[in-house]
């Protein structure tokens, strides 16, 4: 294994599906770095293309999707070239995920008990008694209640906010260095919401894991992040601290993401929407892909991509409204 600072890098990622449309280019040119027991939040709405790239990472991709270009690093090693073993063995042992919907995530048919077991014994030399040790053991990590009683039941038979913490106890199971939560929180009630990030973060201090969480919510990663990045159209639009991103947005769709969020400063006035609808990815502008729904945009960003520039010591954006400002400074100075 290559040395590296990073426990996860991915460099130029680009993932697309083939249909019998055409081409669909899912993630287009990502980059990022994961440090040890960091946090990454990947905010976006439905078909940014922030799960594609989870699910790129861990190379569980639909059947018409595969990666075309770029690198995912492990420890500094290029993961795309493994092969189904070798991945096999990456996930859940080094990288594990949890599902957006635990209810379609947990089989009906089999306990909760021994779904989790399955997972141990799967990554683990374990046998299925030592296994379900380990199962009792990581519920009552993740707060189950009465664990020697709910192994025994089945999805159906525990609340949502239960279910998914079976969800995060399967993840859990070998204590990958990475886990990545696929709208963890989507289907759960705001106070059950409260408990699964609390969860999520109490595990991060004691297992030291880098966690992604992939999000269409802002809210939601508020205060466990140490990055979030923005994305539309596969591509990230904006990156930074909470506080550059909540504070001193720097591209269009990322301020108009925040003017549809409710405050309890502005609880009395009416939200703004993002006008227009999402990008077609299957037919890509050939500039900026947040243009056909901007109100500032500009002759240039109907033909031409912005380049990612630095706002701040933490703060990068691809809007060319940044370029523009930079541009016009320079010339003052």
């Amino acid at each position: 294994m290559a040395d590296s600072k990073y426990v996860l890098e991915v460099n130029d990622l680009h993932t697309s599906f083939f249909t019998d449309s055409g081409e669909v280019k899912a993630v287009n040119g990502i980059n990022f770095k994961l440090e040890p027991g960091k946090t990454l939040g990947i905010v976006g709405e439905s078909g940014s293309g922030k799960s594609v790239t989870a699910y790129s990472i861990m190379q569980i991709l639909a059947q018409a999707g595969r990666i075309t270009s770029g690198e995912v690093l492990y420890k500094g090693e290029d993961i795309t070239k493994y092969s189904e073993k070798e991945m096999q063995k990456f996930r859940g042992s080094k990288c594990s995920i949890i599902f957006q919907d635990p209810m379609t995530s947990l089989n009906p048919v089999f306990t909760v008990g021994y779904q989790l077991e399955e997972a141990i014994m799967l990554h683990t030399n374990k046998n299925r008694a030592q296994a379900r040790e380990r199962a009792i053991e990581l519920l009552k990590l993740v707060g189950v209640n009465d664990p020697e009683k709910r192994i025994h039941q089945y999805p159906h038979e525990h609340s949502g906010g239960m279910r998914q913490r079976d969800m995060i106890a399967m993840a859990l199971a070998c204590e990958p260095d990475i886990l990545i939560a696929d709208e963890p929180t989507t289907a759960l009630d705001v106070t059950i919401q409260a408990q699964i990030l609390e969860l999520m973060q109490k595990l991060q201090k004691e297992l030291g894991m880098a966690i992604i969480m992939v999000t269409h919510d802002l809210g939601v990663i508020a205060s466990m992040c140490d990055e979030i990045m923005v994305m539309y159209g596969g591509r990230v639009c904006e990156r930074g601290t909470a506080d550059d991103i909540f504070y001193a947005p720097a591209h269009e769709y990322t301020k108009g993401l925040l003017r549809s969020i409710p405050r309890k400063e502005n609880m009395n006035k009416k939200l703004v929407p993002i006008g227009g609808t999402p990008i077609n990815l299957l037919n890509m502008p050939a500039g900026c892909a947040f243009c056909p729904r901007c109100d500032e945009a500009m002759k240039i960003c109907l033909t031409e991509a912005p380049e990612e520039i630095r706002v701040g010591d933490t703060h990068l954006a691809s809007c060319w409204m940044n370029i523009k400002e930079a541009f016009e400074n320079s010339k003052e100075a």
